[in-house]
């Protein structure tokens, strides 16, 4: 179910520091003056009623930016390949490209290999803690136990794929985050989170049915 909030948010820029210490990362270091390149990508973004504030892309190791890259693995086009120990989430194009994502990986993210498909999608998803996210910290989940309605404060973001397999809901999903400091990092909570502006991307370009295939260890162009 599509939910469509009226919010309104004053604009501000979010500046964070390059993830440091990743895990089987394929380069070191940031990738200089991103900033004229990407502005077009990261800027200030109105989404369903909802302001979603530009990124400044300078602080940001360009391995979690969104770009074009080669794809030399197996699987077809329209398949979202997750790679987790590298915080990426590539959609596999014809003519051996790729579409590249940053993620962050949230406890439940490392919980899931294989595959599965999109189930289904949602637009500014409702969002609601779990029982033991409550009992672990009640101060801060026990006052929205009912759930939150989907907005920019809304921990899944602007959109959410829900993966299934063998036709059934599993409890990992892709979605946006009210974070972007922790796109390229492990988090404590959550499944695959993407910037919002890159999560609204994938969401326009696939549909439910979509195959995902989710690789815990090894290579992207292997899958």
């Amino acid at each position: 179910m599509n939910v469509k909030p009226k919010l309104e948010m004053t604009r501000r820029l979010f500046v964070f520091a390059a993830p440091i210490g990743l895990a089987g990362c394929a380069t070191t270091g940031g990738v200089p003056n991103l900033s004229a390149a990407f502005s077009g990508t990261y800027g200030d973004l109105e989404d369903n009623g909802v302001i979603i504030p530009g990124i400044d892309v300078s602080q940001i190791d360009g391995r979690f930016l969104r770009q074009d890259v080669e794809y030399s693995g197996r699987q077809p086009a329209g398949t979202i390949v997750i790679d987790t120990p590298n915080r990426n989430v590539y959609l596999v194009r014809s003519n051996r490209r790729a579409t590249r994502y940053g993620c962050g990986v949230g406890r439940a993210g490392w919980e899931f290999k294989g595959g599965g498909f999109i189930g289904r999608t949602a637009v500014w998803p409702h969002w609601a803690p779990t029982s033991n996210m409550i009992a672990a910290m009640p101060e801060r989940y026990g006052p929205v136990r009912g759930g939150m309605a989907g907005g920019i404060n809304n921990p899944l973001g602007a959109r959410a794929l829900y993966l299934y397999r063998d036709g059934h809901e599993t409890n990992y999903r892709i979605h946006g985050t009210n974070e972007p400091h922790t796109i390229g990092t492990a988090v404590s909570s959550g499944c695959i989170r993407m910037f919002n502006h890159d999560v609204i991307d994938l969401h326009k370009r696939v549909a439910p049915g979509a195959r995902v295939v989710v690789i815990q260890s090894g290579s992207v162009m292997s899958a």
